[in-house]
């Protein structure tokens, strides 16, 4: 055993410790005020527990105010949570406890589930237990004594995992004060370190081991936070997000609805419709010019898919179909019983389109696009709204271009992005490259030449952004035929939602035999990149209806204006109104009802409609209108010809004012 070990500091400096030394030892030889900060340490990046010995390495003191120390902080807080249960409630049998998306949750056996009401009870004796400030102390067991030890408690749940365990491999376990754990860690220094920071949010019932066919345990979800105002912050976030639920909203706006007979999709109605159809106009016009759209089959034999390797790859999430003849009549040698799949994605038809006729280099790139309808298999219980459908729209478009056009269509694709998302309101973009996954196609060298491409075009984008792209690598989360980008936006209220994808495909051209005729009359393989914007119109109209909690910008509203009369006496004026509004190309409607304002007023701000003009006999002789914007309790006097012009203006599109302007200054 070496008498010494190196350590080397995040300022470069190095010193050497004897062995044994630990990281609690380390940081009292730097500094005795940071040793009791620190909460753990991470060597060569991997976060220990302080008492544990270091080795030669890079090393750091996490302390608690460390992002990293936030998953302690949670873990720590899931392990007091199951010590508060059992004091509370004797003879519970907790089972397993992980850290999650911001908090934390714990299963539990108990004879009587948990309800809400005992939430606040056990979030007071959590508190009680760090405020006791005990140690957190690490220990090594035998499997044998693990399993005899948790026998003896009656820890049936934690005996059957300690069985599927190796034999031969030692466990360990943490102890904070008398009440113990098996978990491989680490954890802080004490329960003290943990802070009050945190609440417990709800329970649920989940089988264990997620198996349907085991026992129902309950779920207590917590959410833990490093100090109260991050707490607060998130809490805040939750309570604008069940505002802003598409959902809900779908319902006050008149969208759409969901029904048992239809589970995964979507019954539009008229307004809802009017938005889908103007998020398809807008990308329809964003298009123009550079790809053609296309339309490929719904359903295809399954011998294209087994071809494209979705069969294979792909199928649980596939729907397949027969005719109803060949169902009903299996024994009809005249029965057509070819088995068919509802297309989960357009790329095997488009590549079908691609190979009619001959392609020269000449003709490269090919952009073709699709607003293609699609089915993908979701389980029931992971369908929500518009975000997780079973059908839906793709803004999808395949690019077949040569290896030497690849970098400029990344970047050419990327740019059309950046302003459809800003058109949307969407300025923080996070771009992330999605490496090779375990399952995938193709063999090392290609994935190597597909994610060095991509790698040097993700640099050139964030530099070439002006900040305004951040960029990051998500191993193992490319798809299994090739890597792709991964485009995430941040919404009002600061949730991250991922949409966009750029993916490189140098397989399944090679699949289907798709060629060009390059500059040497030789046959050549084209790259073939999948491209989709929104991914799914419907969940990004999901995403905008929440991220703008209904209050869609006048250009995009279904709704746009309501002209509403104070007097039936103004119905005439308001109904003229109305049709010079339409003339100037508004979505209006009227509302001459024998109501009194304020009634009308509130019942269409709950159904977000951008504006409300209200029409009176004063407005009448006057030739003017009392506006009156969702969201604000002004009300604006102006001339009926001023108020038109203004709408007008507004309602127009982003991109149709671009591209007006562009006009203008070329005949300017």
């Amino acid at each position: 055993m070496a008498s010494a070990i190196s350590l080397t500091f995040p300022d470069g400096s190095k010193r050497e410790y004897p062995a044994g030394t630990t990281g609690r030892e380390v940081a009292e030889s730097i500094s005795k005020s940071l040793a009791k900060k620190a909460v753990a340490i991470a060597l060569d990046g991997e976060l220990t527990d302080l008492s544990d010995p270091v080795r030669d390495g890079a090393l750091e003191i996490v302390t608690r105010t460390d992002p990293r120390a936030l998953e302690l902080i949670r873990h720590d807080a899931a392990h007091v949570m199951a010590e508060a249960v059992q004091e509370l409630f004797p003879g519970t049998q907790v089972t397993i406890g992980p850290v999650i998306e911001n908090g934390f949750y714990y299963d539990f056996a108990k004879n009587e589930p948990f309800t809400p009401e005992d939430l606040p009870v056990i979030e007071k004796k959590m508190k009680e237990i760090i405020a006791r400030n005990k140690p957190f102390t690490k220990e090594v067991w035998s499997r044998d004594e693990a399993r005899r030890v948790f026998a003896e408690k009656g820890e049936a749940y934690k005996v059957e995992l300690i069985e599927s365990i190796n034999s031969d491999e030692d466990l360990k376990i943490y102890r904070q004060g008398d009440w113990f754990d098996m978990c491989r860690g680490p954890h802080m220094a004490s329960t003290g370190q943990i802070g009050t920071a945190f609440k417990l949010m709800k329970v649920a019932g989940a089988y264990w081991r997620g198996d349907s066919n085991n026992t129902m345990l309950t779920r207590i979800y917590g959410t833990a936070w490093a100090d109260q105002a991050e707490l607060d912050a998130y809490l805040h976030m939750l309570e604008e997000a069940e505002k802003r639920d598409h959902r809900r909203l779908g319902r006050e706006m008149d969208l759409f609805h969901f029904q048992e007979e239809g589970p995964g999709v979507v019954f539009w109605h008229s307004k809802g419709w009017k938005m889908f159809q103007n998020l398809l106009a807008y990308m329809r016009r964003r298009l123009e010019n550079d790809y053609e759209e296309v339309n490929a089959p719904q359903i295809l034999d399954k011998s294209l898919w087994e071809t494209s390797g979705h069969w294979g790859w792909y199928q649980e999430n596939m729907f397949a179909v027969k005719s109803a003849h060949a169902f009903t009549n299996p024994d009809d040698e005249e029965a057509d019983n070819r088995i068919f799949a509802l297309k989960p994605m357009n790329c095997p038809g488009h590549v079908q389109i691609f190979k009619h006729g001959l392609k020269s280099y000449r003709d490269l790139p090919v952009r073709l696009a699709e607003f293609g309808n699609v089915h993908r298999y979701e389980p029931s219980g992971a369908l929500h709204g518009l975000m997780r459908v079973r059908a839906f729209t793709q803004d999808d478009a395949h690019v077949f271009c040569t290896e030497e056009q690849l970098e400029a269509e990344c970047l050419k694709i990327n740019d059309l992005m950046m302003s459809v998302y800003s058109d949307f309101g969407f300025e923080e973009v996070v771009v992330k490259l999605a490496t090779r996954p375990e399952k995938r196609v193709g063999t090392d060298a290609m994935w190597d030449h597909a994610e060095d491409i991509l790698r040097k075009v993700l640099d050139k984008m964030a530099a070439e952004s002006g900040g305004r792209i951040k960029v990051g690598i998500n191993e193992g989360e490319g798809t299994f035929y090739g890597p792709k980008f991964e485009y995430t936006l941040r919404d009002a209220i600061g949730r991250d939602w991922q949409c966009g994808t750029t993916q490189v495909d140098f397989n399944l051209p090679e699949r289907f035999g798709a060629f060009y005729i390059g500059a040497d009359s030789e046959k050549k393989q084209p790259v073939m990149v999948h491209r989709a914007i929104c991914g799914s119109l419907e969940r990004f109209l999901g995403i905008l209806i929440e991220s703008h909690a209904g209050h869609m910008p006048l250009w995009f509203a279904p709704l746009q204006v309501v002209v509403a009369t104070i007097t039936s006496e103004a119905d005439d004026y308001g109904a003229a109104v109305a049709q010079r509004l339409r003339d100037a190309g508004l979505q209006v409607e009227t509302d001459f009802r024998n109501e009194k304002i304020n009634y009308k007023v509130r019942e269409h701000s709950v159904a977000k409609v951008p504006v409300i003009l209200v029409c009176g006999m004063r407005e009448a002789e006057e030739q003017t209108v009392n506006v009156r914007r969702l969201g604000s309790r002004d009300q604006v006097s102006m001339s009926l010809a001023d108020a038109i012009a203004k709408l007008a203006e507004e309602a127009t599109p982003p991109d149709v004012l671009r591209k007006n302007a562009e006009k203008a200054s070329r005949a300017g």
